[in-house]
């Protein structure tokens, strides 16, 4: 048998305490958030140098974006994602160290 009780939600101060985690240094954490920075920068500028290629490898004659475009689009969102993530861990990693 299953208990039918309807007990009410815990509150924050009934909850159990959080089990910490893994403790990142501010030298890591910094190093994260820099990261970060830095992906979203370098990429930036390539999806840049992308639209505006001129040099038949971004776009065919008609104008139309090549399978070249394609995957290195592909490629910069994907690091814009991960760049993103790196630095929000890293920016976690230092907030947490300033209420330690």
């Amino acid at each position: 048998m299953h208990d039918t009780s309807t007990a009410p939600p815990a509150t924050g101060a009934e909850r159990a305490p959080r089990r910490p985690g893994l403790v990142l240094s501010r030298r890591v954490s910094w190093f994260l958030l820099a990261f970060g920075v830095w992906s979203w920068f370098v990429w930036i500028t390539f999806v840049k140098n992308l639209w505006k290629d001129s040099s038949g490898l971004a776009f065919d004659d008609a104008g139309d974006p090549t399978g070249y475009f394609w995957i290195h689009l592909l490629l910069a969102i994907t690091s814009f994602l991960l760049g993103t993530a790196i630095g929000l861990i890293g920016l976690r990693g230092l907030r947490a160290a300033r209420r330690g």
